[in-house]
């Protein structure tokens, strides 16, 4: 049965749900969520997802919101991305909470206040605070890579997944990857991956849709 994923490709939350199903070899579809109409906020949506966020998973009868619970999924039904044993399965994990506490919370706020927002919206104060916690965590993550190819062991798991979510967008939000060489050449290698691609093109949805 194909694995079908609710999501867009503004969404980072989206992609770290999207790309190991991508690389994982299980078979899957995209299902456009039309967040930006207001779908999330449907009777009919908030029925399949009572916390009105993307993603969500549908296999056959069973649900599953959230990226990093739809990650940990895709690797118990691949084999693939959870770590090689406990104590790489717990490095994982402490990874992935530490993005969704630290990355990828604070690069999804900065990313949709500056490019989704009317411009006479944008918190210029708000916005300089995030990106400055976005900094400190992005050296957070440059140290960590610094003389290894991925964040755990040695081949791409849910934690690389999870950190990538939202550093392949090209709309601006704070992050400069040739500022931070080794997250610049930690996701040349996540692009290099058989499978790989980016978020506009592997899940539909992109700005211009809009336009």
């Amino acid at each position: 049965m194909t694995i079908e994923l609710h999501c867009f490709g503004e969404s980072g939350n989206s992609y770290k749900a999207a790309l190991p199903l991508a690389l994982s070899g299980l078979a899957w579809t995209p299902v456009k969520v039309d967040f930006f109409s207001g779908a999330t906020r449907s009777g009919d949506y908030r029925a399949l997802n009572p916390m009105g966020e993307a993603p969500v998973m549908v296999d056959g009868d069973y649900v599953l919101t959230q990226s990093g619970a739809i990650q940990d999924y895709v690797s118990e039904r691949s084999g693939m991305f959870g770590g090689r044993d406990a104590r790489e399965r717990r490095e994982v994990l402490r990874w992935v909470l530490w993005d969704n506490h630290k990355l990828s919370s604070q690069a999804g706020m900065t990313r949709f206040l500056m490019n989704f927002l009317p411009e006479e919206k944008r918190p210029a104060e708000v916005i300089g605070f995030m990106q400055g916690r976005l900094k400190a965590a992005y050296a957070v993550l440059d140290r960590h890579l610094e003389g290894r190819d991925w964040i755990v062991g040695d081949g791409p798991t849910n934690a690389d997944f999870s950190c990538c979510g939202y550093l392949f967008y090209p709309e601006p939000f704070g992050f400069d990857r040739a500022a931070w060489p080794a997250i610049d050449a930690w996701l040349a290698r996540l692009a290099a991956l058989p499978g790989w691609k980016h978020p506009y093109d592997l899940m539909p949805g992109h700005p211009s849709d809009r336009a």
